[in-house]
């Protein structure tokens, strides 16, 4: 039964408005802003490496597309209260478009390696799923910033401040997905076929 709950369509809408709405509830979390870049560090970028971990990359990428569209009508769910289309031009907006790819990537690594991993395996892989998640999101980040201060080195040495928060971030991810696949299992059963 569980697993033809998942793949009815309006399972899987519930699951992607769900995630989208966990994604928005990060951003009550204020930003903290450090150094000059202009891009504050906050708990919500958390956000699609979880939903990438947890539902895998479609619905993942979906729940993130939803909140940034929610965004840029001008609802205000980013961290700071923040909406409109000001943040998708401004020094964070590179990080606000690698939340896409980073739920990607996280959800693609998650859904091909756990398939066939031993349950002892899990916190490992939904790690290095989640990291390179985040790398992802730091690729377009520093690459738009970059173009924003048109000074890379600037760009990268601003994005420092951010790493050791955001690697705690992966853990906790791994270790929340660990928990939801442990008690959820077959979470992204409906995800491969519905994507050929």
């Amino acid at each position: 039964m569980p697993a033809s709950r998942s793949a009815s369509p309006a399972a899987d809408l519930a699951t992607t408005v769900v995630l989208a709405a966990f994604i928005a509830v990060l951003g009550i979390f204020p930003g903290i802003y450090v150094g000059g870049s202009g891009v504050p560090i906050v708990l919500q970028n958390m956000g699609p490496l979880i939903a990438g971990a947890m539902i895998g990359a479609r619905r993942g990428v979906a729940s993130v597309v939803l909140l940034l569209v929610l965004v840029a009508i001008g609802l205000p769910l980013l961290s700071g209260g923040r909406g409109g289309l000001a943040p998708f031009a401004g020094p964070s907006s590179g990080f606000l478009f690698g939340w896409i790819l980073s739920a990607l990537v996280t959800g693609l690594i998650a859904q091909r390696a756990l398939g066939s991993a031993r349950p002892g395996s899990r916190f490992l892989i939904l790690l290095l799923a989640a990291f390179a998640g985040l790398v992802a999101d730091y690729v377009l980040g520093i690459g738009w910033l970059t173009v924003y201060l048109g000074d890379f080195r600037a760009a990268l040495v601003g994005s420092l401040v951010f790493v050791p928060g955001d690697l705690v971030k992966v853990v906790v991810t791994a270790l929340v997905a660990t928990v939801v696949h442990r008690a959820l299992p077959g979470r992204f059963a409906a995800s491969p076929a519905r994507t050929r």
